[in-house]
């Protein structure tokens, strides 16, 4: 049996032609876009703002599409909606612990709440780093079990084995009063 060479044409550039994306032709894809965009969002004006930056960068260097160029466009717009969703986490979980420290701190006129939340704080402050984290960020910042995992880097089985011997630990502290010490 002989063998026979496949044209390289059947394997390449015909199958997949590329183009460089055409800036009149995006108008054409608007509405649909803006669509999927009010659906990944949840609403016409994030939607609408979705798309808007998705063809800014988009247009903003000119770039050579493999295949369908509306397939390119909805990949290049949920990477933009992915990435920005993960800015947002970034930004809220920022928070430094001092600053959460001092807003669970009630009114100065409240003296003996703001003493017994000071050798509450102490004793978390001296918890093991592993504890303390956990702590901090369930009960301090209020986060849930999942955001605490997510943000420390533990699984959830995790999170609430340490946050049960953590708050022990810190009952404990407060309740001979090494807390204080």
């Amino acid at each position: 049996m002989s063998q026979t060479a496949l044209p390289t044409a059947a394997l390449g550039p015909a199958r997949f032609p590329t183009a460089v994306l055409d800036p009149a032709r995006l108008a054409l894809h608007l509405p649909t876009l803006t669509r999927i965009a009010t659906r990944m969002t949840g609403s016409l004006e994030a939607g609408e703002d979705l798309v808007q930056d998705t063809l800014e960068r988009v247009l903003r260097s000119p770039r050579r599409v493999m295949g369908d160029e509306f397939r390119y466009l909805v990949r290049a717009m949920r990477n933009n909606h992915v990435d920005r969703i993960r800015a947002a986490n970034r930004r809220v979980k920022t928070a430094a612990l001092d600053e959460t420290m001092e807003a669970v701190l009630p009114a100065p006129d409240h003296s003996g709440a703001v003493l017994e939340a000071r050798e509450v704080l102490t004793a978390v402050s001296r918890l093991p780093d592993a504890y303390r984290d956990v702590v901090v960020a369930v009960d301090v910042a209020g986060c849930s079990y999942q955001e605490a995992a997510d943000a420390l880097g533990i699984p959830v089985g995790t999170v609430m084995s340490r946050l049960y011997r953590g708050r022990q630990r810190v009952i404990k502290a407060v309740e001979s009063g090494d807390a204080a010490a």
